[in-house]
C-alpha cells in the first residue's frame, strides 16, 4: 500500500513540479496549473463519495490496481499537450488517485491494531511525501534532459509496471470482497449523510477541507512561485523535494504522538495552526529572503499540511461502522477534494485579480486557523479524564 500510494502521488504531482516547462511550451498563463488542479479534485470529489461499493465488490487490492492505471492513462495523455488532453488527463488521474487512499485504509483497517491505527496510517501515507519527494527530485532534471512529455510517459510506464506487481497478492487480501455489492447512485447521497450526519465524522471532514485545500495550493503553486522570486526550477525543484523529504518523518512523528502521548484530535489542532503560520510566512517570503529561511519555511509548512493524513485517517477508520471504512474515509475525503478544489481556484482567482502570490497563502490557510481554533475550544470544553 506504500509502494501504490507512492506511485499514485508521483503521477497526480508532476504536472505541478514541473509546471513551468510545461507553461513555457504550451504558452499558457500560471494560472491554469490551478485550473487543472481543480478538475482534478472535482474528479476525486466524485470518485471517493462513489468508491465504496466498488471496494466491497471487488476487493482493495483490485480497486488499488485500477487506481494506478487510471493514474498511467491520465498521466500518457497529458504527454499530448493539447487542451482537451489536458482537460482529460486532469479528470481521470483525479478520479484515478481518489480511489488509493480509500481502498488501503480499507485494507489495512482489517489486518491491523485499532490502538496503533493512527501510526499504521501515519506510515502508510508517507508515501505521499515520498511521491512527491521522487517528482521534486526527477522531474526538472528529466524533463531538462528529454522534455516534459517524456518525463510524463516515464510516470505512466512505472504506475503500468507496479499493477502487474501487485496481481500475485490479490488472493489473499481480496477475500472479503462481497461480487453481490451493487454501485446504486443513491450510494452518493448515503455516504453524504453518514459522514455530516455523525458529529465526530462532520468534524473530520471539515479539518480534511481546511488541511487538503492548503496542501493542494502549496503543490500546485510552490514551485512556481519560486521560479517567480529568482529560482531556476531546478533550484526550485530541490527545494521542494526538500519541503518533501521533511513529511515523511513528520507523518511518523505525529502519528505515534496520536497513538501514545496525547489525542489524535490534540495533534490536529497544532497541526492546523502550524500550517497556517507557515502558508502566512511563505506568503512575505521574497527575492531578498536566504535561500536557507526560505526552505526553513517550506520544510514547517510540509511538515504541518502534508503530515496530517495518518492522524485524520485512522480517526475516521475508528470512527466508521464495520465493514464501510472504504466508503466512509471516501466520504471524509471528499470534503478534502472540495478544499482540494476549491482553494487552488481561489488562489487562481487571487492571483489573476491582484498579480501577487502571496495573498493567495494567506487566504488559504485562513480555513486550518479556524479549524485549529476549533479544535481547540472542543479540547478545552471536554470533561477532564
Amino acid at each position: 500500500m506504500f509502494l501504490q500510494q507512492t506511485f499514485v502521488a508521483l503521477g497526480r504531482a508532476l504536472p505541478a513540479v514541473i509546471a513551468p516547462a510545461i507553461l513555457t511550451d504550451l504558452r499558457i498563463d500560471a494560472v491554469w496549473v490551478g485550473v487543472y488542479f481543480g478538475l482534478t479534485a472535482a474528479a476525486s470529489l466524485v470518485a471517493q463519495l462513489g468508491c465504496g461499493s466498488f471496494i466491497v465488490r471487488h476487493g482493495a487490492l483490485r480497486m488499488s490496481q485500477i487506481s494506478l492505471v487510471m493514474l498511467a492513462a491520465g498521466t500518457a495523455l497529458a504527454a499530448l499537450g493539447t487542451p482537451l488532453a489536458l482537460f482529460l488527463s486532469a479528470i481521470i488521474c483525479g478520479a484515478g488517485s481518489a480511489v488509493s487512499t480509500p481502498a488501503s485504509s480499507h485494507l489495512l483497517s482489517r489486518v491491523s491494531s485499532q490502538r496503533y491505527l493512527p501510526l499504521v496510517f501515519s506510515l502508510k501515507q508517507t508515501a505521499v511525501p515520498a511521491g512527491l519527494l521522487l517528482a521534486g527530485i526527477l522531474g526538472p532534471p528529466l524533463t531538462e534532459w528529454k522534455d516534459w512529455r517524456f518525463t510524463m510517459l516515464l510516470s505512466a510506464a512505472v504506475c503500468a509496471a507496479f499493477v502487474l506487481m501487485l496481481q500475485p497478492l490479490r488472493a489473499r487480501f481480496d477475500d472479503d470482497r462481497v461480487p453481490s455489492r451493487t454501485f446504486r447512485l443513491s450510494d452518493f447521497k448515503s455516504t453524504l449523510i453518514s459522514v455530516t450526519g455523525t458529529p465526530g465524522l462532520r468534524a473530520l471532514s471539515f479539518a480534511c477541507l481546511a488541511f487538503n485545500g492548503v496542501q493542494a495550493t502549496f503543490t500546485a503553486y510552490f514551485v512556481v512561485y519560486l521560479t517567480t522570486i529568482g529560482y531556476t526550477p531546478v533550484a526550485a525543484g530541490f527545494l521542494f523535494s526538500v519541503a518533501m523529504a521533511v513529511a515523511v518523518p513528520g507523518r511518523i512523528v505525529w502519528g505515534w504522538l496520536g497513538s501514545s502521548y496525547a489525542t489524535p484530535r490534540a495533534v490536529m489542532a497544532g497541526l492546523a495552526l502550524g500550517m497556517a503560520a507557515s502558508a502566512t510566512l511563505l506568503a512575505f517570503s521574497n527575492a531578498g529572503w536566504p535561500t536557507l529561511l526560505v526552505g526553513l519555511i517550506a520544510c514547517a509548512l510540509s511538515a504541518t499540511a502534508l503530515s496530517w493524513h495518518g492522524v485524520l485517517l485512522a480517526e475516521t477508520a475508528r470512527a466508521a461502522p464495520e465493514g464501510m471504512r472504504g466508503g466512509i474515509t471516501g466520504g471524509v475525503l471528499s470534503f478534502g477534494q472540495f478544499g482540494a478544489l476549491s482553494l487552488p481556484l481561489l488562489y487562481s482567482a487571487l492571483l489573476d485579480l491582484t498579480g501577487s502570490y502571496g495573498s493567495g497563502f494567506i487566504v488559504c490557510g485562513v480555513p486550518a486557523l479556524l479549524v485549529g481554533v476549533q479544535l481547540l475550544r472542543q479540547r478545552a470544553a471536554s470533561p477532564s479524564p
